[in-house]
């Protein structure tokens, strides 16, 4: 589509004739051929001679070329561009931030994959949550894990084949053998410092009571509230466990609750699994659509087609003059 990023030029169209009429002809005095036989000259071709100024016309085909010319050049003046198609571009609008539990405990081996066979935690939820980033659109996912500290496994991405590779890779006791779930919150909410996004999310997965951290869970949920931050949580493994496999439920139940996230409990696989897909549909894709149409600035064509009929223009002009000039030779040529 055609359009013009000056469009007000058009409003100089009818300079031309404000000055054809608004301005007085110009005026230019030139020397007479003087004869002494000029009233003979006058009878003979039976012509009366007048005295006065001699206004000169212009010839029309002139006037059409220097009005097609004048129009062509205020198109050029209007910066005439060639929009193309639309490009849409997708933007995320949300940022969304697993933490995974690397204690020692995740070792534990009881839960059971797909094909039956027995696995410890840390399996299970990798290959649950591999699935769960397969099939995510539209996001921004970090991943943090934590064992004694936290640390930024995968910053914030749209490349969900690195998160899955990274989490792949991550083994039991990677970040010691203690749970430090408080500091794993604050480390998140670091990480969203930056983040542009109006929607923030953190799914935190557990299977142990906080022995490490310096910031207690619900303080460090109460931040995250502040800043805007939904934190879903899940607990992994045996409720009646004791020691440093106890799983502190009402800790976790606290941190949802005061987030406004959604606590969930994992006892097997299945329920592993349950829970992502309900993440899934809690957590839905939300995409803003960004239109583009790039813009082409065309103003050569018109000035090309202007300076193509001037030098028409004048080549029939130059033919022209040479034909009468080669007219007078060929008749007295041909009278001899």
């Amino acid at each position: 589509m055609l359009s013009f990023a000056h469009p007000w030029i058009a409003l100089l169209t009818p300079l031309p004739l404000l000055v054809w009429f608004g301005l007085p002809a110009h005026a230019e005095r030139r020397a007479g051929l003087r004869v002494p036989f000029f009233d003979r000259l006058a009878r003979l071709s039976g012509q009366e001679p007048f005295s006065g100024g001699v206004v000169a016309r212009r010839h029309a085909g002139r006037l059409v070329v220097l009005a097609l010319t004048w129009l062509l050049t205020l198109a050029a003046l209007a910066r005439p561009q060639w929009i193309e198609p639309p490009l849409h571009r997708d933007l995320p609008t949300r940022d969304l931030l697993v933490l995974v539990d690397l204690s020692g405990s995740m070792g534990t081996k009881d839960f059971v994959d797909a094909s039956g066979k027995t696995v410890d935690r840390l399996t299970a939820v990798k290959q649950v949550l591999d699935d769960f980033l397969s099939r995510r659109k539209g996001d921004r996912v970090g991943v943090v894990v934590f064992g004694d500290a936290p640390f930024a496994l995968v910053p914030f991405t749209t490349d969900f084949e690195l998160c899955r590779v990274m989490l792949r890779d991550t083994d039991v006791g990677m970040a010691g053998p203690r749970t430090a779930f408080g500091d794993a919150i604050g480390l998140g909410i670091g990480l969203f410092a930056k983040s542009t996004v109006k929607a923030k999310t953190i799914i935190a997965l557990t299977d142990g009571n906080d022995t490490m951290s310096k910031v207690p869970p619900g303080e460090a949920a109460g931040i995250a509230k502040d800043k805007g931050i939904v934190i879903h949580t899940v607990a992994v493994g045996d409720p009646q466990a004791a020691g440093e496999d106890k799983l502190d439920e009402a800790a976790l139940k606290e941190v949802a609750d005061k987030t406004g996230g959604g606590f969930f409990r994992a006892l097997d696989r299945a329920q592993l699994a349950d829970i992502y897909r309900r993440l899934d549909q809690i957590e839905t894709r939300r995409i803003d659509t960004v239109s583009f149409r790039p813009r082409r600035d065309v103003y050569w064509v018109p000035l090309a087609a202007a300076l193509t009929l001037t030098l028409l223009a004048q080549a029939l002009v130059v033919a022209r003059r040479r034909l009468r000039r080669g007219a007078p030779a060929a008749l007295a040529g041909g009278t001899r």
